[in-house]
């Protein structure tokens, strides 16, 4: 996947549970997939 060079991104700024729902879904998703699996939340830098 390419990145969009019109769009701009930043690390999202999270509550401490958003955070947490994170890593439970990482957690579940990991065992669902036996895989390391890890999410990434970013937002967009574009306001409009």
């Amino acid at each position: 996947m390419q990145p969009n060079s019109n769009t701009d991104f930043s690390p999202a700024h999270l509550t401490a549970e958003q955070i947490q729902r994170i890593k439970n879904l990482e957690s579940e998703l990991r065992n669902q997939a036996n895989e390391n699996i890890v999410l990434i939340a970013y937002e967009s830098e574009n306001k409009g």
